[in-house]
C-alpha cells in the first residue's frame, strides 16, 4: 500500500482516542499501511538499563497509528485537507493541496 504521506510531512488525526491532536511523521511502515507521528498514540515501555549513561525505567514511546485515521496539514493554508497530485511539465509529479492548490 503506498500513502501519499511522507517522513517529515505535519498530520492530523481524525478519528480514534488521539483525535484532534497534530505532529509530524517520525517513520512510514509502508508494508503495514501505518505511520508514526511524534506525541501522538504513546505507549509505556518498561526499558532496562543497557550501560551506565542510560537509565532504565518506564519510557513513553510513539507507537503506529493508521494512515486512513490521519490528514495532512498543509504548509500554506495551514488547514487538514487531501492530497492531489499535479504533473509538471518537465514530467515530475508534485503533491497539491485540495484546497489552496500549493505544492507541498
Amino acid at each position: 500500500m503506498k500513502s501519499k504521506i511522507k517522513k517529515g510531512d505535519k498530520v492530523k488525526v481524525l478519528s480514534g482516542k488521539e483525535k484532534g491532536k497534530s505532529g509530524k511523521v517520525l517513520g512510514v511502515l509502508s508494508g503495514r499501511g501505518s505511520v508514526v507521528i511524534e506525541g501522538v498514540n504513546l505507549i509505556k515501555k518498561h526499558m532496562r538499563r543497557r550501560s551506565e549513561s542510560e537509565p532504565g525505567g518506564v519510557k513513553e514511546i510513539p507507537s503506529p497509528i493508521r494512515v486512513s485515521k490521519l490528514s495532512l496539514v498543509c504548509p500554506g493554508c495551514g488547514q487538514a485537507t487531501r492530497l492531489g497530485v499535479k504533473i509538471l511539465e518537465d514530467k515530475t509529479k508534485v503533491r497539491i493541496c485540495r484546497k489552496c492548490q500549493k505544492t507541498i
